[in-house]
């Protein structure tokens, strides 16, 4: 009679190894759960229209629309910033460069992931908004338009999620400090300055913009976290040693 196998039990080195691999995911699995988390949070006092936040919405954008009026120059500054440089559009098109750049290379997994990272963040902002249907702020001499809801805020959240995919595509390729820290400063004056934009140019309430920056950094964190698992399992080229 055949003698039955025995189970192959799993060393402490095996186990360390596997500890070692996921250990880079955790910051970035966290990060996705607590901007959920918060996300959740702000959604709920804005559908309460909860009293202080409604009133520091009230009170910040109607000082920043006194001085928009106020400042024409400046406020043409801002205008062509938001309408330009941090458009939603703009944003896509870096984000289609990083894409077409992956492809040139042979990685058409990354390249795919990171296309469906974006359209699933422009898929998720255009589905709260219609959930939620919060009026843009409304003034008699307005310096700036903009159509459809206002939470959250689509410039914020498009400028977060190309921001954080470009910084996470350099850390993938193991970029040059340099450069990475170049790209970072790059990448937060463009996420706190369009969100300054919104509110200046009085087309949003600051709370549009928190939510536009946390659902966006909950998305990229959360890819990231959901790359490097399947990426250390399957043994694709990015690891889970940078991909977190």
């Amino acid at each position: 009679m055949p003698s039955t196998p025995l189970p192959t039990a799993r060393t402490p080195a095996v186990e360390d190894d596997s500890r070692r691999a996921f250990a880079p995911l955790r910051p970035a699995l966290t990060c996705a759960l607590l901007c959920a988390v918060l996300f959740g949070l702000l959604l709920t006092l804005v559908v309460l229209r909860w009293g202080p936040l409604m009133s520091l919405d009230t009170a910040l954008a109607g000082t920043l629309h006194r001085t928009a009026v106020a400042e024409p120059g400046w406020t043409r500054v801002n205008r062509v910033l938001t309408d330009w440089v941090w458009d939603p559009w703009a944003m896509r098109a870096v984000l289609t460069v990083a894409v077409c750049l992956l492809l040139r290379r042979g990685d058409r997994r990354l390249a795919l992931w990171v296309a469906a990272t974006a359209l699933l963040g422009t898929g998720l902002q255009q589905a709260v908004k219609a959930v939620v249907g919060r009026d843009r702020p409304v003034w008699p001499d307005p310096v700036a338009t903009a159509h459809y809801t206002a939470f959250p805020s689509g410039h914020a959240l498009s400028a977060l999620v190309a921001g954080a995919l470009v910084l996470w595509l350099l850390r993938l390729a193991g970029a040059r400090p340099l450069w990475r820290r170049t790209a970072r400063t790059v990448v937060v004056l463009s996420v706190v300055g369009v969100g300054f934009t919104r509110v200046y140019l009085g087309v949003h309430w600051l709370s549009d913009v928190v939510g536009g920056w946390l659902l966006g950094g909950a998305l990229v964190a959360g890819s990231a976290a959901v790359h490097g698992a399947f990426a250390s399992r399957a043994g694709w080229p990015g690891t889970a040693r940078r991909a977190g």
